[in-house]
């Protein structure tokens, strides 16, 4: 519209100048064209943008509409060729007012384009296109702007609606990205810290029992608990660094991770041994590692303070599409449930959810007196 509006300006005066070489009024007229070019020039800077439904232009931006609109009326009393400016200038009032006086404003420009039209043919005889054709094209310009501008007002409720949900959405990620994270800690620090500080507390209060009796037992009993609380903080700086395990730090193999927490946690009333059935074809993810090494740190720590076992197994099997990790005790057994709302303690959720996170599962096959076995399963990837 802008360049449209330059054209016809230009056009207009030329055709002026043509056919009018050397009238009286060519210079007020080349002027008013210069004026009128320079105040659409500056409709960037004051040209008022489409209201508010409940607003109005500014003062400003009000004068130089009015500007505007009055020299191109001069212009077309002096040189009725200029009415062919109109258009532009339709589209100008309607993006510059509300729409009711936006359409006054049309039909007063219309009238006036067709005022100056028959002013300028009345010397060849009446012509019906001079009192029809300007309405004509000012209703489809005025009726195709103001549906254009409804649909662009849709368009941008819409978008508002997209962008609030996207945040609303994004603030829900992040909500339960916090939640995730929550809970992988407390899995971390319950299945490390917590059952290290368990199992010291144990070791320690056997050996305060053991003191003046067996002082031997009570000092392997002390050595035992400083061996864990030393492990723990390798396990703590672990955190602060990326929650790793320690003892897959370094590039430890997941069998050499089980094999070392196995001889770690073999003490005089437990003993634990470590298996290993087949050998991996590609290295295991660290996602996968980590899991079960933490799972294979809980079940010990469950083994050692509830069951009352002699002996516990570590097997890690590797299959095809998956691999297996097993641990089995011989202690006292318990009746497993998966009835909702009946948890055992926070162990075996933990696991759960863990191997959830890597399309795994959990199995538990217990009974009372006759020792428990777990069994993680983690499928491999293809």
């Amino acid at each position: 519209m802008h360049v449209a509006f330059f054209v016809l300006l230009c056009s207009s005066l030329t055709r002026y100048l043509i056919v009018h070489p050397g009238a009286p009024s060519t210079p007020w007229v080349i002027a008013l064209a210069v004026v009128l070019a320079l105040l659409y020039v500056l409709g960037p800077v004051l040209g008022p943008r489409r209201p508010a439904a409940s607003g109005a232009p500014t003062t400003a931006p009000a004068l130089w509409l009015t500007a505007v609109i009055g020299t191109w009326l001069t212009l077309v009393v002096l040189a009725p060729s200029f009415g062919w400016c109109a258009v532009p200038l339709f589209y100008t009032g309607l993006r510059s007012l509300r729409t009711r006086p936006a359409v006054v404003l049309v039909a007063l420009l219309t009238a006036a384009v067709v005022a100056a039209q028959v002013k300028l043919r009345l010397r060849f005889g009446f012509d019906p296109n001079l009192l029809f054709s300007p309405p004509a094209v000012a209703a489809v310009a005025t009726a195709v702007f103001i549906h254009s501008q409804r649909q662009a007002d849709r368009l941008r409720t819409v978008i508002t609606d997209l962008v609030r949900t996207r945040r609303e959405l994004a603030a829900t990620e992040r909500r339960e990205g916090t939640l995730a994270e929550r809970q992988r800690l407390s899995m971390e620090i319950h299945d490390t810290l917590a059952q290290g500080l368990s199992s010291q507390q144990m070791l320690l209060q056997a050996a305060d029992r053991l003191w003046d009796s067996d002082p031997a037992t009570a000092r392997r009993h002390i050595r035992t608990a400083a061996s864990i609380a030393e492990h723990n903080l390798a396990e703590a700086r672990r955190f602060v660094h990326d929650l790793a395990p320690a003892d897959l730090a370094d590039g430890t193999s997941l069998d050499d991770a089980l094999r070392t927490l196995a001889d770690r946690e073999t003490s005089d009333t437990l003993h634990v041994r470590f298996h290993q059935d087949g050998t991996p074809t590609t290295p295991l993810p660290e996602r996968v590692q980590s899991a079960l090494l933490r799972i294979a740190q809980g079940a010990l720590a469950n083994i050692r303070e509830h069951a009352d076992a002699t002996a516990a197994a570590l097997t890690l099997t590797y299959l095809d599409d998956q691999v297996v990790l097993d641990i089995a005790d011989d202690g006292r057994g318990f009746t497993p449930t998966d009835r909702p709302g009946v948890v055992r303690g926070h162990g075996l959720p933990a696991m759960r959810a863990r191997l959830q996170q890597l399309g795994g599962t959990l199995a538990v096959e217990s009974a009372p007196g006759e020792g428990t076995v777990l069994s993680a399963a983690v499928p491999l990837p293809s």
